[in-house]
């Protein structure tokens, strides 16, 4: 692992990052919203790290889904109220704040979506 900077990477991370944002403030249904933003956070999270990082790409894409994967358990485990964040519109949305297995189903699909982001 080295760390580098790839504008590649810095480009599709702002693209996705304006379209998370456009998909929050604005989308408001049962599909796109739920399913695709979170295909899209994988990606995003992806994105962020190869800007700086010049990696095994699989093993970087494996790393971002195992994470995404802790945060949807713990949000099972409702840690937005541990954290004191239940009140905030901001972080609960975020963080997210309840679990299900159709989000574990989007991350694994972003996660598809990573493995064909080589370089």
């Amino acid at each position: 692992m080295k760390l580098t900077f790839n504008s590649k990477f810095l480009f599709i991370f702002i693209a996705i990052l304006i379209i998370e944002i456009l998909i929050a403030k604005y989308l408001h249904d049962a599909y796109i919203r739920p399913f695709g933003g979170d295909v899209l956070v994988v990606v995003l999270i992806y994105a962020f790290l190869r800007i700086f990082l010049k990696t095994n790409y699989k093993k970087l894409a494996l790393g971002v889904l195992i994470f995404s994967f802790a945060i949807e358990c713990l949000q099972g485990l409702h840690y937005v109220n541990w954290l004191g964040l239940a009140d905030n519109k901001f972080w609960s949305t975020v963080l997210g704040t309840y679990f299900t297995f159709y989000d574990l189903l989007a991350y694994f699909v972003g996660y598809l979506i990573c493995l064909l982001l080589k370089d």
